[in-house]
């Protein structure tokens, strides 16, 4: 009866799939709630998960010549004021200290809520010459953007990032940047969280505020619902033209740099548990589970049982394993093991110890494997890479599956309304068409994708003349 309560305590997703998130992220333990409205505490078993993320990111970015650094967490006032684009798109959303320990400051600071002006006010010195370009610097840290309703990890007030700031001698080279920062997210999000994504542009509407484009990578929940799971932004010389960022080229005329900026956040790990989640709880991909396997002793007080599961995970040191030998019943612990989406179980028992076997379990399919301990290595290295391969191949075909077609207004309304998922469609090019979309459906423009298709020749709004195809959905 215990093993059924525990998973009891997880709603249905298909009876409300937001209280089946919330609860799934508090009962596998990756938050917990506080006493700062908005803000939430990552808890051991959710920063595990972010470190993974970012030790595995960082290494991707270092490949690449990023550097990194840390800028500090106030902007004052009228550095912010400085790109008129840039401070109206964050206004809203701005946090101000204006006390200082007991006096009042003399010009408020606005806590981060992105750090471009900064670093752009840090360029402006830190660049003299052509010798000193690319600058390819990126800093880990948190931000804070008063958001009216939050959700753990998906929209917080203060949420966890990296932001990479780039400065380029040439155009050319800003947006090979600004691509090149997309196409390592995308690639990350697809080989180590097993989440396919539609990499493509935002539109005019949609992209970053100051920008003069912003790529993005959308994943689509088990929901239907889209995610924006990474941005990369090409800001061409704008902010270098305000903040007087120049260099002397090697033809010794002073010149405007290029600049990029991309980012990453923890409402990846909210992606992880909306793509991958169950009924049970979370089912995480090998390459970012902390734990990969739990080795399930049977009997453990019979002696030599718990002997033999700490022998197991001696063999298994090259994996990140541990033996619950907590006393809780055996059939608690496979619900606690699942909940938590370990990918891979052990169970031993006495019975299992003479014939020299175990049984392997794979968290994402249930399915149970005989497993003889000489072989034990072996097997469990082919089931983490097997599961590993088959979460992302299950994404892609839910992905698909509920990625439609529309080519007018009335099937658009249909799908919209009818069937949650990706809806591929023609547009003119045209803000009203999008606000249009936007009013009546309550969608929005997700990206223009590199892949271009042409499904008709007309706007799916207005029947004017198409210029682009347009992944649309409903959002977080």
């Amino acid at each position: 009866m215990a093993d059924k309560k525990l998973v009891e305590q997880i709603t249905s997703m298909e009876e409300d799939f937001a209280q089946w998130y919330t609860d799934v992220v508090i009962k596998s333990e990756l938050i917990g709630y506080t006493s700062v409205k908005g803000c939430m505490a990552i808890k051991p078993a959710g920063y595990a998960i972010w470190e993974l993320i970012q030790k595995q990111l960082d290494a991707k970015f270092k490949e690449t010549g990023v550097q990194n650094v840390y800028m500090p967490m106030f902007i004052p006032e009228s550095l912010l004021q400085k790109e008129k684009d840039h401070v109206e798109g964050f206004a809203p959303e701005a946090a101000w200290v204006t006390i200082g320990g007991q006096q009042p400051l003399q010009e408020r600071m606005c806590v981060r809520p992105t750090s471009e002006t900064l670093f752009c006010d840090f360029y402006k010195n830190d660049i003299q010459s052509y010798r000193d370009l690319p600058r390819v610097y990126n800093q880990w840290c948190s931000v804070v953007r008063w958001e009216k309703e939050t959700r753990p990890f998906l929209r917080s007030r203060e949420f966890l990032w990296q932001e990479g700031h780039t400065a380029h001698a040439t155009a050319e080279d800003a947006e090979a940047r600004t691509v090149q920062m997309l196409n390592v997210y995308a690639d990350f999000c697809e080989n180590v969280l097993a989440i396919p994504v539609v990499k493509g542009r935002k539109t005019e509407k949609e992209k970053f505020a100051g920008a003069e484009a912003t790529y993005t990578i959308e994943a689509l929940m088990h929901d239907g619902k889209a995610l924006q799971s990474g941005t990369s932004h090409n800001f061409g010389d704008g902010f270098a033209k305000v903040f007087g960022i120049q260099y002397t080229d090697r033809d010794n005329k002073l010149k405007h740099v290029y600049q990029t900026s991309w980012g990453v956040t923890t409402r990846l790990i909210g992606a992880l548990i909306m793509v991958h989640g169950d009924n049970s709880g979370l089912v995480l991909p090998p390459k970012v589970a902390p734990t990969q396997v739990v080795i399930v002793p049977i009997q453990q007080k019979k002696a030599g049982v718990l002997d033999k599961a700490f022998e197991l995970k001696n063999v298994l040191s090259n994996f990140r394993v541990k033996v619950d030998d907590t006393d809780k019943s055996p059939g608690w612990k496979f619900s606690e093991a699942e909940m938590r989406g370990i990918p891979v179980r052990v169970e031993i028992g006495p019975k299992d110890i003479e014939a020299n076997k175990c049984v392997l379990v794979r968290r994402d399919t249930r399915e149970k494997i005989e497993c003889s301990l000489d072989e034990l290595e072996a097997k469990v290295a082919e089931l983490l890479e097997s599961i590993q391969k088959d979460m992302l191949e299950r994404a892609r075909a839910h992905r698909d599956a509920h990625t439609y077609v529309a080519t007018n207004i009335e099937e658009l309304e249909d799908i919209l309304t009818n069937k949650p998922g990706f809806v591929k469609a023609m547009w003119c090019g045209c803000q009203d068409c999008e606000d249009k979309i936007k009013e009546k459906f309550a969608a929005t423009s997700r990206c223009m994708p590199f892949e271009q298709e042409k499904l008709s020749d007309v706007c799916v709004c207005c029947g004017q003349p198409a210029k682009k195809m347009v992944y649309w959905g409903k959002a977080y």
